[in-house]
């Protein structure tokens, strides 16, 4: 049967209506039953993995696809997840390997990922609106969640299967997946600490911003069991340009009294620290020390002398996708939330 199904394939996907694969294609050149096909393309537990491997190579060798339409009159269902998307986050990476783990992740089931993008300048409610409205997804992922986010209490209100990026500070509770920005800072700081930096600055996120707040208070709790001092740093955010980022810190290191240790919070945002840092005339490793979070790993490439903490954000894609057909399945909250807490800091070899 295998090695007659390229052949056989196309003279069955002619046989389709206008010449698309359906299920009575695949049951043709199975030998199987219409019912039987369906329940083995679903994963159905009560079809042998014998079977279910023969429809799906058969599938996969037809290119046949759900005709979405019908599965959603028949189902009610799009077998859509959509990801809300800032048109503005990191291209290079946050979007690409968050997205790469979410099909990663939906790559067995029935479900398909859409990106439904939005401008941050813009209501970031109206997407998520549209969506529910318009029935146009099975469920969403958000991301730049916020301590009272109103995408978050809106969906809940509405029971619309949903994810979070993110953690809120709000009484309803959610699927989510998030990366323990207190921890990251907490650790940051004691390693800076261990060699012997006494002025340290935070290049925070936006203040907006769930991560913010748990970065920032993770931040100065660090501060405070080491017994070091803040030098403010609050004229730029990790969302500002690499430019703006860079002009900020030469000014920075050009204060009467300059940190010695920086805590970054954005691999991308490290590259204009550094430059700063170098175009003020201070050097790396020797005059001031970095310790950078990092989604891509490229930092030590760029500079050696660089201490970095991983986020794997292809795993939070992962997470997400997982935390969404949760949702839609039924399943409970507290089993569809994730939390990652980093407890290493790689740094330079001496």
């Amino acid at each position: 049967m295998d090695e007659k199904a390229p052949t056989d394939a196309r003279a069955a996907a002619q046989a389709g209506e206008q010449g698309r694969p359906t299920l009575k294609t695949i049951a043709f050149m199975t030998g199987l039953g219409v019912t039987t096909v369906s329940r083995a393309l679903k994963d159905a537990p009560e079809i042998g993995v014998e079977t279910k491997r023969r429809v799906q190579l058969v599938a996969q060798q037809v290119g046949y696809r759900p005709n979405r339409a019908g599965v959603r009159l028949r189902t009610g269902k799009t077998n859509v997840i959509s990801l809300i998307l800032d048109t503005q986050e990191q291209v290079g990476g946050f979007v690409s390997d968050i997205i790469y783990g979410i099909s990663e992740q939906l790559a067995q089931t029935p479900y398909h990922l859409v990106v439904t993008p939005y401008s941050r300048n813009n209501d970031p409610m109206e997407p998520v609106r549209y969506v529910v409205e318009t029935g146009s997804a099975d469920a969403i992922i958000i991301s730049r969640t916020q301590p009272n986010d109103p995408r978050v209490r809106y969906m809940a209100e509405r029971g619309f299967p949903f994810a979070a990026h993110g953690r809120t500070a709000m009484n309803v509770d959610h699927p989510f997946h998030d990366f323990d920005n207190h921890a990251f800072a907490g650790i940051a700081v004691k390693r800076l600490a261990e060699i012997g930096r006494k002025r340290l600055a935070l290049l925070a996120p936006p203040a907006a911003l769930s991560y913010h707040h748990h970065m920032r208070s993770g931040f100065l709790d660090g501060l405070a069991e080491a017994g070091l001092n803040e030098i403010p740093f609050s004229s730029v955010t990790n969302d500002d340009s690499i430019e703006r980022i860079r002009l900020a810190t030469i000014e920075l290191m050009q204060r009467a009294t300059p940190p010695d240790g920086i805590v970054s919070s954005a691999g991308a945002a490290t590259f204009a620290l550094v430059a700063g840092i170098e175009a003020a005339g201070l050097k790396l490793g020797r005059d001031i020390d970095v310790v950078s979070k990092q989604s891509f790993r490229l930092l030590p490439m760029f500079r050696r002398e660089l201490h970095v903490v991983d986020e794997d954000v292809r795993l939070a894609g992962r997470e997400l996708a997982r935390a969404a057909t949760g949702s839609i399945n039924g399943v409970p909250v507290e089993n569809i939330q994730s939390l990652v807490v980093p407890t290493d800091v790689k740094s330079p070899p001496h």
